[in-house]
């Protein structure tokens, strides 16, 4: 298995995971491309130290971009919704 802080790359705080964290208890990350479910659910009760119910994920490819004649792209990505079971929670930014 890999290390759980190499499948986890950060947290997403958006309005909508802000949202998502306060109504039905689901933490947004970005994660690596390669990892599983079952790698994302097991990274999360490590490093967190909860219990995690549901993981749902999504693949995001990369926006076609321009920048005069020459084309790039940005890069593809994963996002991970973690719903967590009721009684557990995690704060990120404690005291800010």
């Amino acid at each position: 298995m890999k290390d759980p802080r190499q499948i986890l790359r950060r947290p997403l705080i958006t309005e909508k995971s802000t949202l998502a964290k306060e109504e039905a208890n689901q933490l947004v990350f970005e994660v690596d491309p390669r990892a599983n479910k079952v790698e994302i659910r097991q990274a999360v009760e490590q490093i967190f130290n909860v219990k995690v119910l549901k993981v749902r994920t999504i693949n995001y490819q990369g926006k076609r971009k321009r920048l005069g004649r020459s084309v790039g792209r940005r890069r593809h990505w994963k996002k991970a919704y973690v719903t967590l079971a009721p009684g557990h929670s995690v704060e990120f930014f404690e005291g800010a």
